[in-house]
């Protein structure tokens, strides 16, 4: 099953997802690599999840947040929370 885009919406929240996951690797100082070896694929296709070119699965998501040590809600909830936008003073 996977989070398909089939809006602009879906598409947002999908890149959001990969952006959070991401972050949070760089946040734990671990690597792509060591990301795709815990979820069982090659560091092309999580290279592909983590651009948001492709977006995770549900098995991925779920494995990925296992790996990163934090909840699967907690890393959406962080995805989908709304964007602070910057106020110019």
């Amino acid at each position: 099953m996977e989070l398909h885009a089939s809006t602009p919406e879906d598409a947002n929240t999908a890149r959001r997802f990969a952006d959070e996951v991401r972050a949070e690797l760089a946040r734990q100082r671990r690597t792509a690599g060591e990301l795709a070896l815990a979820i069982g694929t090659t560091q092309h296709t999580i290279g592909r999840r983590l651009n948001g070119s492709k977006p995770f699965n549900a098995i991925e998501m779920v494995l990925a947040a296992r790996f990163l040590g934090v909840s699967l809600p907690v890393l959406w909830e962080r995805a989908t929370a709304p964007q602070q936008t910057a106020v110019a003073s």
